[in-house]
């Protein structure tokens, strides 16, 4: 680490347990006439960052004036750098970063350069988690039959990982089959305080996951960040960013009985969105913290991107402290933890002195009531109360952007007499699919035919429910309360219904152990909650097909089927193609809609079921009480279960060591992989960036609405056999029961531009149909996105995409930036962006330009069939510059207006200027 200039004289010494460290002080700093405990939590761990950083270049002692002075009402115009102390990786997004390390060390060399330079800087962790799929499910050997077929489709990715590990220095890989990666950080690998060389100082970190923001519940400040800026920042790079606003959410009371953590982030989602926090920092406050578990504000933290933040962080506290002792952090570390943060203003005690914030938000904990969030954005809280009308009325909405048999379908719920006003649906709406399965243990009567058993499918069925993902599985309160309420069901008599897949995804290899310390998992089990895997599964995509005849009954007759599951996304076309309808809730909600198989209904008046005895059971009947959920959890989660699970978390099983690797500093591209191939983006760089030009002529590839996600621009889930992509893979001898998923082979671009702007659910105004379709201009053509762009790439046509607000929001893949660029898209023109996405589109060279206020397509009577033309571009762009832009429509006529480039930073028009990141950082590598 580089020595300070240590301007402002703050290092001094810390004694912590048997140690003495050295510490970058904010007291000492405030000795200066500085009031830093007006500062928020957030600003002082950045403020100690720029202290033991300040080089006199990227960080200068002005900028530690700045934030020092730092005025919450003001608008963030000043720029920082950010070193985090290490960086979190997660394999899809990991593997292709890995892959452009990969290939920078060739392209080091091809500029002459040392490619021993391209090696990361900052510890950085990978955990595998994104790759396994729920294949097999409801039994004992659905979790050994899952990661078999996880090593058969990744093997290739997971022996470049291996390589990985040896190739490059600070490069450490959980492997396959252990957790889910803000899990296993949260429980293992953050520390709240580093040391290093006898220095201490706050554990920072930046990841390639979005939900990296779950440490922020543990007092750790880090935040998502695309692929790209996380390779940046291995190599030594710092983040540049504006001082940000900070939001202070106010917690008082105690959450009510019936309500849990994840009600609590439903609430917390939908009123933080509302108040509009993209890019602003949310630090939580008051005495209401102490009511909450480490637990509960993790859950909270973790789903910082769904409502646009940057992140959301809890101060220390003896929560904190005790949270790391009972998961088995060495003792020396958790007195570190609290003597450093005591030192430096860090731990927050009741009655403390309140920060300034920009903005302020309250919450009565006691307000809190059991919810859902969906059906396709988290944000959009429902209480359970009106869980069945609100699905009632989305009736109608789903309908009228589909074709096909759901179209006819809405045609004849309305002949019928249906009426989409707070109505049961299934009571009205026709089709109803009966199909015919398989019989299940537990399923009821057989109905003959070799053990089949007869089911009647309608809109509104729930064919998905998945306890799942990050956000709750690593919160025991909501685990063992599924546990108790499945075993209360068991003991009624009541089962899932048989056509409803059933899964079971934990975080951590800790969370069955405590489940089977407090003999749950059996009860979970009984009702087809089997242990399917260890990963992220079904809240990325990796949900498995549904079985063959309700897919077909989904698609006959045009069904909204639903899915509930515990994670925090259910954006269209993510959690599976044959779910219109994707459900947030508790894992205890998850348990409960198994039971009850259907959406369309009250879950708190109608009957889950009948007992044995023909009496209706309901869930009031069976929801544990909090006190129950309390003392399981004292009696079966206990610190054993930590330090055993996470003892060899880095050894893996015999799969992993018996995968083949190189034994090379640089790798050895196979050109006839279809998983690994060095990417064209750093093929061919020059030594100096070429000069930057105007766009001109340009045609719109996508003329989009409000609300476009990653998930609708970078490939994700399953590849289509008719796809681009599903081609692609066919021509070179891939099985169709080979593809794996868009995100196992992003370390292939072949495959990923071909999935880019392919989602299922895209809505592309140039064209009447759902899905990656387009129109070739001016000759009009239909075709895939894919082909209309390389069409307008053999033409030398640049591309353009238009659209509304909040675009890119969602998870932080820097595949929707890297494959817009090599589809040719030269800039996007947008109302609005969400942070991560917008700083990776720079990050690839493209260019974002945003509407001017009050402006937008349709009000500037855009139809997307115009050539458009940026000036202002080639004499280099200026931080938050107006750029001309005229858009010539086909009868000659011109509409000529501004647009603002959201290049919002000195190094971020560095960036754009030497055609992306990576560019950039290796032409700085190679000069040193």
């Amino acid at each position: 680490m580089a020595q300070s200039r240590n301007t402002f004289e703050s290092r001094s010494s810390l004694s912590a347990g048997s140690r003495t460290y050295d510490i970058y002080s904010l007291p000492r700093l405030a000795e200066r006439g500085f009031d830093l405990g007006r500062l928020p939590y957030s600003h002082k761990i950045l403020l100690e960052n720029l202290l033991r950083h300040e080089d006199g270049i990227a960080v200068r002692a002005e900028d530690v004036e700045a934030l020092a002075l730092w005025d919450p009402t003001a608008e963030p115009s000043r720029e920082i750098a950010f070193m985090p102390a290490r960086v979190l990786l997660q394999d899809f997004t990991g593997v292709p970063a890995l892959v452009d390390l990969a290939a920078m060390r060739d392209a080091m060399a091809e500029i002459g350069g040392d490619p021993a330079r391209i090696n990361p800087q900052l510890p950085a962790d990978m955990v595998v988690d994104h790759s396994v799929q729920v294949d097999a499910y409801g039994s004992e050997a659905a979790f050994f039959i899952n990661a078999e077929r996880e090593y058969e489709r990744n093997r290739e990715r997971y022996a470049f990982l291996r390589w990985g590990q040896v190739a490059f220095d600070n490069f450490r890989v959980v492997p396959p089959d252990t957790g889910i990666v803000h899990q296993v950080n949260l429980e293992y690998l953050a520390r709240v305080v580093w040391s290093r060389d006898a220095l201490a100082y706050p554990d920072t970190l930046v990841g390639t996951d979005s939900h990296t923001t779950m440490i922020n519940g543990l007092g750790v400040l880090g935040w998502g960040v695309g692929g790209i800026e996380a390779e940046a920042a291995m190599l030594g790079q710092p983040i540049s960013m504006l001082i940000p606003h900070v939001v202070g959410f106010r917690l008082h009371g105690a959450l009510p009985e019936g309500a849990t953590a994840t009600d609590l982030v439903l609430r917390v989602t939908e009123m933080l969105r509302g108040r509009g926090v993209v890019g602003k920092f949310v630090e939580f406050f008051d005495d209401g913290i102490a009511a909450l578990t480490l637990a509960d504000r993790a859950t909270i933290g973790n789903m910082s991107p769904e409502y646009g933040a940057t992140c959301a962080i809890f101060p220390v506290d003896r929560e904190t402290l005790d949270y790391l002792a009972f998961t088995g952090r060495d003792p020396q570390l958790v007195a570190l933890v609290e003597a450093y943060a005591r030192a430096q203003g860090l731990f927050h005690e009741v009655g403390a002195r309140e920060a300034e914030y920009s903005d302020v938000l309250e919450l009565d904990l006691a307000s809190v009531v059991p919810s859902l969030a969906g059906p396709k954005l988290p944000q959009r809280r429902i209480p359970l109360t009106t869980a069945r009308e609100t699905f009632a009325s989305d009736m109608r909405e789903i309908f009228d952007k589909v074709d096909g048999p759901s179209k006819n379908a809405m045609h004849r719920w309305e002949e019928e007499g249906g009426d989409s006003e707070g109505v049961a649906v299934s009571t009205l709406a026709p089709p109803r699919a009966k199909v015919k399965l398989m019989a299940r243990p537990g399923d009821g009567e057989v109905a003959g035919d070799g053990g089949a058993i007869e089911v009647e499918l309608h809109h509104g069925s729930v064919v998905i429910a998945a306890i799942t993902s990050c956000t709750n599985t690593s919160n025991p309160s909501v685990m063992i309360g599924a546990g108790l309420l499945a075993r209360k069901a068991v003991e009624r008599g009541l089962r899932a219904r048989p056509w409803v897949k059933t899964s079971l995804a934990p975080g951590s290899m800790v969370v069955t152990e405590y489940l089977k310390e407090a003999g749950l998992l059996d009860d979970l089990e009984a009702l087809g909650f089997h242990l399917v895997g260890y990963g992220c599964t079904t809240c990325i995509g990796n949900s498995g097909p549904l079985q063959p005849e309700i897919s077909q009954a989904i698609e006959e007759h045009g069904l909204v089927a639903c899915a509930v599951l515990s994670g925090n996304r259910n954006f269209e076309g993510r959690i599976n193609p044959d779910t219109r309808a994707n459900y947030l809730a508790s894992p205890p909600l998850v348990v409960a809609y198994a039971l009850a198989g259907r959406m369309d209904i009250d879950l708190l008046t109608e009957p889950l079921g009948e007992d044995q005895g023909g009496n209706p059971v309901h869930l009031r009947d069976i929801w544990p009480s909090q006190e129950e959920i309390r003392s399981t959890v004292r009696s079966a989660v206990k610190t054993e279960q930590f330090r055993a699970k996470y003892a060899d978390v880095f050894h893996g099983d015999e799969r992993w060591h018996a995968l083949e690797t190189p034994a090379s500093d640089r790798f050895v591209w196979d050109s006839g992989s279809t998983y690994i191939r060095r990417p064209t983006f750093l093929t061919n760089l020059l030594v100096d960036p070429e000069p930057l030009v105007e766009i001109e002529g340009a045609r719109v590839l996508a003329l989009l609405g409000d609300a476009v996600t990653t998930d609708h621009i970078s490939p994700a889930g399953s590849i289509k056999k008719d796809s681009p992509a599903g081609r692609y893979l066919m021509e070179r001898g891939v099985e169709v029961r080979d593809f794996n998923s868009y995100g196992s082979r992003r370390g292939n671009h072949e495959v990923m531009v071909r999935g880019t702007f392919a989602n299922i659910r895209l809505r592309n105004r140039l064209v009447e149909r759902e899905g990656g379709w387009t129109r070739h201009l001016p000759d009009g053509e239909e075709m895939t996105i894919y082909d209309a762009a390389m069409r307008y790439v053999e033409e030398r046509v640049p591309l353009i995409v238009l659209a509304g607000k909040e675009y890119g929001s969602g998870s932080s893949r820097d595949w929707a930036a890297k494959g817009t660029r090599m589809l040719g898209v030269r800039a996007v023109l947008a109302e609005s962006y969400e942070r991560i996405h917008r700083s990776n589109l720079i990050g690839m060279g493209v260019l974002p330009l945003q509407f001017e206020p009050g402006q937008s397509a349709a009000g500037l009577g855009l139809t997307g069939e115009e050539t458009f033309a940026v000036r202002g571009i080639a004499d280099g762009i200026e931080t938050g510059e107006r750029l001309e832009v005229e858009a010539t429509a086909p009868d000659g006529s011109v509409r000529a207006f501004g647009a603002v480039a959201r290049i919002d930073t000195p190094v971020e028009r560095e960036y754009y200027a030497h055609g992306g990141i990576l560019p950039y950082v290796l032409r700085q590598l190679r000069g040193r």
